[in-house]
């Protein structure tokens, strides 16, 4: 009994040892159709005049808290498609563009925000004119509201941290991709964004809501 135990036991390792030996060379596939983005598949462009980042930002005073919220328009960006599904894309934005939507009725106060938002205080934009958003990996979803995560490295004031957004992509027939993504709270400070008014003016909270809304049409 005991040799025929140590014959099945030899056996068994026999054949994990071939199929070990017959799979090392195939390529991993994924449980949850991950997908690691290339650049081959249809080229699609961004489409900067119908494409926006919404950001929203917040202060909190003792006894109520007070928001902006505005855009930021792209200055260029790329999708790619395989097979009809995303599989990359790098999105540039223009900071100089960068607005406050609930004042634009007082151009004063607007000119006053707009320009506090862009010093060095903030965003420095005369030194770091861009920022962006590249995708590194695009997961299909199959609950909740949006039907793909998007994992990216988002870059801001010359500082990258790895990002994820939830979103709605559509690849439509006739050449256009849009990309919706949820609104999403990143944390200013580690961008290097760290500026605190005086207590009395009210705290500014470390949280700054972004939301990347992209139409791509294809390149011909």
């Amino acid at each position: 009994m005991r040799k025929k135990l140590f014959s099945l036991a030899i056996s068994g390792l026999f054949i994990a040892a071939v199929t070990i030996s017959c799979n090392k060379d195939k390529p991993l596939t994924s449980e949850n159709n991950e997908v690691t983005t290339t650049k081959e598949g249809v080229q699609y462009t961004v489409d900067t005049l119908n494409s926006k980042v919404e950001w929203k930002g917040y202060k909190i005073f003792k006894s109520e808290s007070t928001s902006h919220f505005g855009t930021i328009k792209f200055e260029s960006g790329d999708v790619t498609v395989k097979d009809g599904k995303l599989e990359s894309g790098k999105f540039v934005a223009d900071m100089s563009s960068l607005t406050s939507v609930d004042l634009k009725d007082d151009a004063e106060q607007l000119g006053k925000l707009n320009g506090h938002l862009k010093s060095g205080d903030f965003f420095e934009v005369d030194k770091f004119p861009t920022a962006s958003y590249e995708i590194t990996k695009v997961t299909p979803a199959t609950e909740g509201d949006y039907n793909t995560l998007l994992d990216g490295n988002l870059t801001i004031k010359g500082i990258t941290k790895p990002t994820q957004f939830k979103a709605n992509v559509s690849v439509k027939e006739g050449g256009e991709v849009s990309i919706a993504t949820e609104p999403k709270d990143i944390k200013r400070e580690e961008f290097g964004v760290k500026f605190q008014a005086p207590a009395e003016n009210g705290v500014i909270k470390d949280e700054v809501t972004l939301q990347i809304n992209i139409k791509a049409l294809e390149k011909k």
